[in-house]
């Protein structure tokens, strides 16, 4: 069933619409893929915490086989690399985590399906205190990256823009 871009357009505001945990809240999230048909995405998004401190340690979605935390890190080279972070993020108490193109974000593996602009997608969000925290994540393919968070890839790896 296709619905018209309006009704698709108010969908996805109301699913970007903060989520909230206890102490801990979701704003603005979005995912993308650099193309279409990729076999990877990614979701980014600020997690706000007030209260005491905890740690982001796990993320899963049924929209891909596999759903990672992940970050960029410069290697010896001076390149920025994408690499899987097992231990999670830091929540510090009334702080924040941003999950930012260029940064640490939500990275999906093996997608069952094509994301295509205003898509949802289920995500559910595990701390190490506050346990679970559901998210649903509009897809928007034409969202730029904040000034300062573009990459370039470089032979395969990712180099911070200058």
């Amino acid at each position: 069933m296709n619905l018209p871009l309006s009704i698709a357009a108010a969908l996805a505001a109301l699913a970007a619409l903060p989520a909230f945990a206890g102490e801990i809240s979701v704003m603005d999230p979005y995912a993308r893929t650099s193309m279409a048909n990729a076999p990877t995405g990614a979701a980014f998004m600020m997690i706000h915490n007030v209260g005491d401190a905890d740690r982001l340690i796990g993320v899963s979605s049924p929209v891909a086989e596999k759903v990672e935390l992940h970050t960029h890190r410069e290697n010896a080279q001076g390149v920025m690399q994408m690499v899987h972070v097992e231990e999670g993020f830091e929540l510090p108490a009334d702080g924040e985590i941003a999950m930012v193109r260029g940064g640490h974000h939500v990275m999906f593996l093996g997608l069952n399906q094509e994301m295509k602009q205003g898509d949802i997608l289920p995500v559910t969000l595990v701390f190490e205190k506050a346990g679970e925290v559901q998210v649903d994540i509009p897809v928007d393919l034409e969202r730029k990256p904040e000034h300062g968070g573009q990459m370039q890839h470089q032979h395969g790896q990712m180099k911070t823009g200058g």
